[in-house]
């Protein structure tokens, strides 16, 4: 009689890939790391990026999720940051490879100190991540229609930069309830946070880049 199957881990090598798009000066700029949602891909998030108010004087870099898959209707290559299954070492996995594009672009491009992450939708929870667990320290996180990942949400210590929470007031996915809950975690570690909640679904919205716009120019040197 055999035994149930169970699965057995191993290493496997995957190549990704980032863009980026040069600020307007030559002069050393900060970064603005981004992370698209589930079934986008990094060309969609960079033109997001790049309707930012003052982008122009940051260099943008979109990351592509390494899992990819073709959007049914398009066929267009998509992608998503992770499923359930082996959540924990995709974590590690996503957490390595962006601080690997962070430094590659930091390397290859006259960089600034200055990093900020920024996501939509699934790529949200890894802009937190990049943002509190990443190698390269963080000014600011962008967040629009998604969450604070539960993996954050513990006593652990940890420095948090500021940080905005966009939200559509239609958007069924990021509820009322889930932007609160994430303000009410985010105020027992003393952070801090601007809200702005437009008049819209789960999309980027004009409201939001304005308000983008703003935390990139807090934070610029």
């Amino acid at each position: 009689m055999t035994g149930e199957p169970k699965p057995e881990a191993i290493d496997a090598r995957i190549r990704g890939h980032y863009l980026v798009r040069s600020p307007v000066s030559d002069v050393p700029a900060p970064l603005l790391v981004g992370f698209h949602g589930y079934g986008e891909n990094a060309e969609q998030h960079l033109r997001e990026l790049s309707s930012i108010p003052g982008s122009d004087d940051w260099i943008l870099v979109s990351v592509q999720a390494l899992n990819r898959f073709y959007e049914r209707k398009t066929g267009i290559v998509v992608g998503s940051w992770m499923t359930s299954d082996d959540r924990e070492q995709m974590i590690l996995d996503n957490l390595a490879y962006v601080d690997s594009v962070v430094a590659a672009a930091s390397e290859a491009h006259g960089t600034t100190s200055t990093v900020v992450y920024s996501g939509f939708s699934q790529g949200v929870a890894m802009a937190y991540r990049a943002a509190i667990l990443g190698r390269t320290p963080a000014a600011g996180i962008i967040a629009l229609a998604g969450d604070v990942p539960p993996d954050l949400q513990t006593d652990e210590p940890a420095s948090w930069p500021q940080v905005l929470i966009g939200r559509g007031a239609n958007d069924s996915w990021y509820t009322e309830e889930k932007i609160e809950s994430d303000v009410a975690f985010l105020a027992t570690k003393s952070v801090s946070v601007d809200t702005i909640v437009f008049d819209g679904g789960h999309e980027w919205h004009d409201d939001f880049r304005t308000a983008a716009g703003h935390l990139l120019d807090a934070v610029k040197s």
